[in-house]
């Protein structure tokens, strides 16, 4: 566990015991604390949403312009995109479906949750605004972006940063890369900006934890190892269910074999939570015991490694649920869809650091209209959710090789040496 990780475990595990013996004392010392300390989370969280839109413009503007190795391989690079997509969006859609029913199996007092709601009521009183399909359809392109932006309206205000890095793809060289130069700057000024906030992530996550024990009393432990339990097992059976059975069949490659090929890479992921750590296992793996063609290898893989999280957009849409359960705030058919399609447009720009998933869930549920203050709450307990998702996501880079690499002349192994 990181330094950084383990502080903010820490400052959770306080906030909570605070709050829980302000609740079951019912001191009022403890609770003009808990009072005092509640400006003060607010502030983190507000930390955390000023820096997510600059982040997430940043990223995929850049990550969708600058991308000259996908538009020269063009059919390789069209279909990693299309596979990425097809696959983030069955295990959002997985999660929301199959989510509020798990969630429901935590008890909730309705009292406190109705303490919470009266709190967050700023921040969630969008959900009272209910739209139908045809007018969350007309919605999703923006009339002013900048307008979107100012709302919270964060779909789409993605749609719009998506089209605009398509057509910033097709300028001229000059332009475009005065274009990206720019974009790079703002997405590595926010990634800064994200890191010092990051830093006080243990006094934050203990500021909200605090009030929100003081309410809840002892079933927030409960609420929350209930949650980690449902991550880690809905992650894993997706991993299972969908992706070991893809790589089987279209892949061409057995099943048991499969899963000893990609079981060190999944070894490194899940130590270090960091698919990028688990790259040079995943083309180890490739190359020398799967057999793929170089070009998957060489620039499949870095490229599912750099922007593809399959575990992420299942983590991150049952971590909105959660929220909305947490809350006793129901999610209408039309806001489980603006989930699905937010979690998929945001996991292609997750930062590459410590808590990356979670921090990018700002945008997720402020476009549900849920309180963004769950995000401190989540973070506190991402270690182990996180080490599952990392691990689902190098299961993903490796069943997009096998498949994309299914049709494409392989070579000989018995020529090929070993690096």
């Amino acid at each position: 566990m990181s330094s950084l990780a383990l502080r903010v475990l820490l400052g959770l595990a306080a906030g909570l015991l605070v709050g829980t013996v302000a609740s079951v004392t019912g001191s009022a010392a403890l609770a003009r604390v808990a009072s005092w300390l509640e400006p003060l989370g607010t502030l983190f969280v507000n930390a955390i949403r000023m820096t997510v839109l600059p982040l997430v413009v940043g990223s995929l503007v850049t990550g969708i312009a600058a991308a000259p190795d996908v538009r020269s391989l063009g059919r390789t690079g069209g279909k990693a995109l299309l596979f990425f997509t097809v696959t983030l969006l069955a295990g959002a859609t997985a999660a929301a479906l199959l989510g509020p029913s798990l969630m429901n199996m935590i008890p909730i007092d309705p009292a406190a949750a109705q303490a919470l709601q009266a709190q967050a009521a700023p921040t969630g009183e969008t959900t009272s605004r209910i739209p139908t399909f045809t007018g969350w359809l007309i919605e999703l392109v923006p009339s002013n972006p900048l307008r979107a932006a100012a709302d919270g309206a964060m779909l789409p205000l993605i749609v719009f940063t998506v089209l605009f890095g398509v057509a910033a793809a097709t300028l001229r060289t000059s332009g475009r890369d005065t274009l990206i130069a720019f974009f790079e700057a703002v997405r590595d000024t926010s990634l800064n900006l994200v890191r010092w906030v990051l830093a006080l992530a243990p006094l934050g996550v203990f500021a909200l934890a605090v009030p929100l024990a003081a309410r809840l009393g002892l079933a927030v432990a409960g609420a929350l190892a209930s949650y980690v339990a449902l991550v880690a097992a809905f992650t894993t059976a997706f991993a299972a269910l969908v992706l070991y059975p893809l790589a089987a069949t279209f892949g061409r490659v057995g099943l048991v074999e499969f899963a000893r090929a990609v079981l060190p890479a999944q070894a490194v992921a899940f130590a270090s939570r960091s698919s990028l750590a688990s790259l040079p296992a995943m083309m180890e793996v490739a190359r020398n015991r799967l057999h793929l063609p170089d070009e998957v290898a060489s620039f499949l893989i870095p490229l599912a490694a750099s922007v593809y999280r399959v575990g992420a957009a299942v983590g991150q849409t049952l971590g909105v649920v959660f929220i909305a359960h947490l809350y006793q705030i129901p999610l209408a058919p039309p806001q489980l869809a603006t989930v699905a399609l937010a979690v998929v447009a945001t996991s292609f720009s997750v930062p590459g650091i410590p808590g990356g998933s979670i921090v990018i869930m700002a945008p997720v549920l402020m476009s549900a209209g849920l309180p963004v203050e769950g995000i401190a709450i989540l973070l506190g307990v991402d270690t182990i959710p996180d080490m599952f998702r990392t691990t689902a996501n190098v299961t993903g880079h490796m069943t997009a090789a096998v498949v994309l690499g299914r049709g494409a002349p392989r070579p000989d192994p018995s020529a090929r040496e070993i690096p």
